[in-house]
């Protein structure tokens, strides 16, 4: 017995395992060049908000039909990866359908289960492909949308239709060599969905026959494995990432501002507030706001890791709809973005965040983030709870604080609120006038 097969698949299995390994490094590291945050808190809250949001697929069902198809994705993509514990295992052992013959029938049944899952991830994704290139659902025409993102979106999807077909083009052709006797395949009964395109091969030899099979399995293990590679380089890595950012969400109430304790800590010494801090000298403040990633916290990081890239976000968006610039799904892409090359940089043993560029200008504009109402619609229709507004908030933060950058009409408004405590230039003694005018109309009816 030859054992080139099974070293074969253990080199190809271990060189994957160590690409992953080494991608899973650099994502971590670029995700911790964030700012320390801790959110451990309401953690029964927190596990609940993961497995309705992440694991149901709760806000998804807003819109029905594209979260079904979703759904029957997302259910294959978990349930058929069950069977890919029998492929590693053959192709370690050497072994042909090793959970075959200990579970008898209940095998065939979940093959059959296994089949359909295979066959409504293939439509769903044709549906997907249509949605996108065909109809041109208009969340997806973006600008920012266009050259990788639109090829991404498309290119998982075919992989995804052809490694569905390879499964069933795999039990096709098993089943013909059992039914013809071959002694190294089972027969399982019937299998529904393959049956149906075993007549495209009855006519081959046996020797054709199992090479159309071995090579149906060998692309279906190493295609899921590249796959996995090649997720932690996609909008896809949220498959995995939706669930620890879901579970990191934000539970404050949504609209609640998150103030910079060093400036809290300040103006509650000027007005005779005690502090929580009182007794500690105050903290070297480094930057107000956010400039470049590393102002950021690692949750925003996170959050842009996980971005779906779906474009719910934009699409509920009240600047982008009345044409403003600002694309809280391009907001989450340009954290992304810049990330990945900074941590490229710090790999290659390049300047890292010391290149001259930031967030800030280079990528995202001061015409983008003044666009922003700050209403968290984006917030809300994110499926998976990312938080751009945040993001936004915090390099508006430095634009005003650090740079004085704010449009001439904003500066009015916070000199204003500095010395009047509104929005408007009258004195705080005056601001009840109207009604006294009011009262005075009244006495004279």
């Amino acid at each position: 017995m030859s054992f080139l097969p099974q070293l074969a698949f253990l080199i190809i299995l271990g060189a994957a395992g160590y690409i992953l390994s080494k991608r899973i490094q650099f994502l971590k590291r670029n995700i911790l060049l964030g700012k320390a945050e801790t959110r451990n808190d309401q953690t029964d809250t927190r596990w609940k908000t993961m497995f309705l949001v992440a694991f149901g697929q709760q806000k998804m069902f807003k819109r029905f039909i594209p979260a079904f198809l979703h759904l029957l994705i997302y259910v294959g993509f978990v349930v058929i990866n069950l069977e890919v514990l029998e492929f590693i295992l053959d192709g370690i052992l050497g072994t042909h359908r090793l959970f075959a013959p200990i579970l008898g029938g209940v095998y065939t049944v979940a093959m059959n289960i296994f089949e359909f899952l295979a066959v409504a991830v293939l439509l769903a994704c044709v549906a997907f492909l249509m949605r996108r290139n065909v109809t041109k659902v208009e969340r997806f025409q973006k600008p920012e949308m266009k050259g990788w993102p639109a090829l991404d979106g498309n290119l998982i999807l075919v992989i995804e239709i052809v490694l569905m077909f390879a499964i069933l083009t795999m039990n096709a052709t098993d089943q013909i060599l059992a039914n013809r006797g071959d002694e190294h395949y089972i027969a399982l009964g019937t299998l529904f969905f393959s049956s149906l395109i075993q007549p495209l091969f009855e006519g081959f030899s046996n020797g054709t026959l199992v090479f159309i099979e071995r090579f149906a399995w060998w692309f279906h293990i190493a295609g899921i494995l590249a796959f996995a590679i090649y997720v932690t380089y996609s909008k896809h890595l949220h498959i995995f990432l939706a669930f620890p950012n879901t579970w990191y969400s934000n539970l404050k109430p949504k609209g609640e501002m998150i103030n910079m304790p060093e400036v809290t800590n300040e103006v509650n010494m000027m007005l005779g507030i005690p502090s929580d801090n009182a007794s500690e000298p105050p903290a070297e403040i480094g930057r107000f706001g956010a400039k470049d990633i590393n102002d950021l916290t690692w949750v925003n990081v996170l959050n842009a890791y996980s971005c779906t890239e779906c474009g719910r976000c934009t699409a509920e968006c009240p600047a982008n709809l009345t044409g403003k610039k600002l694309s809280p799904r391009k907001i989450m892409m340009d954290v992304r973005d810049r990330a990945e090359e900074v941590g490229k940089s710090l790999d290659s043993g390049g300047p890292g965040l010391e290149d001259g560029k930031s967030l800030l200008g280079d990528y995202i504009t001061q015409e983008e983030i003044n666009a922003c109402t700050s209403c968290n619609a984006c917030v809300e229709a994110c499926p998976v709870n990312i938080d751009p507004l945040s993001i936004i908030l915090q390099l508006r933060r430095y634009t005003a604080m650090e740079e004085s950058g704010s449009p001439a009409q904003w500066n009015a408004m916070f000199q204003n609120m500095e010395t009047s405590f509104s929005p408007w230039k009258f004195s705080p003694q005056d601001r009840f006038n109207w009604a006294d005018s009011v009262k005075e109309e009244e006495m004279n009816k």
